[in-house]
């Protein structure tokens, strides 16, 4: 496995962007190519991992949550200004037509009435909050 790693506080707005050569902490993949989908976990003394989505960022937390989650700022992207923002603030759409960089995606949104407006134009499940997405969620995305 390889972990994307750097040393940078996260700004007031949201994290710095990941750069050139920074990679997806799950699956290696390069994630600034695909802005609109980047998520990032800083934690306390400002080391970031890097995700080329939310669902490789669930998936991280699934397994290494309670040793990291209470202890670091968790960002995603949202869907519809491309702005970082925190991971327990928004909600996400599984299911719908939009594909992330990897296939099928949860969609982070800003608020419940951003995620009924987005599921009537590109279909998908309930809204989810950051505490609900669990096991069952993230088998859903193989």
């Amino acid at each position: 496995m390889i972990f994307a790693l750097t040393s940078i506080v996260a700004a007031a707005d949201g994290p710095p962007p990941p750069g050139p050569k920074d990679r997806c902490a799950v699956c290696g993949m390069f994630v600034a190519p695909y802005p609109n989908w980047v998520a990032s976990l800083v934690e306390a003394d400002g080391t970031r991992r890097f995700f080329d989505g939310p669902k490789d960022l669930f998936r991280f937390l699934a397994r290494n949550g309670a040793e990291v989650e209470d202890k670091a700022e968790i960002w995603v992207t949202d869907y519809y200004t491309a702005k970082p923002m925190h991971a327990k603030d928004a909600v996400f759409v599984l299911g719908s037509d939009v594909l992330g960089p990897m296939g099928v995606e949860l969609v982070p949104l800003g608020s419940a009435a951003l995620a009924e407006e987005f599921r009537k134009d590109h279909g998908g499940e309930s809204p989810l909050t950051f505490g609900e997405i669990d096991a069952s969620v993230l088998k859903a995305l193989e």
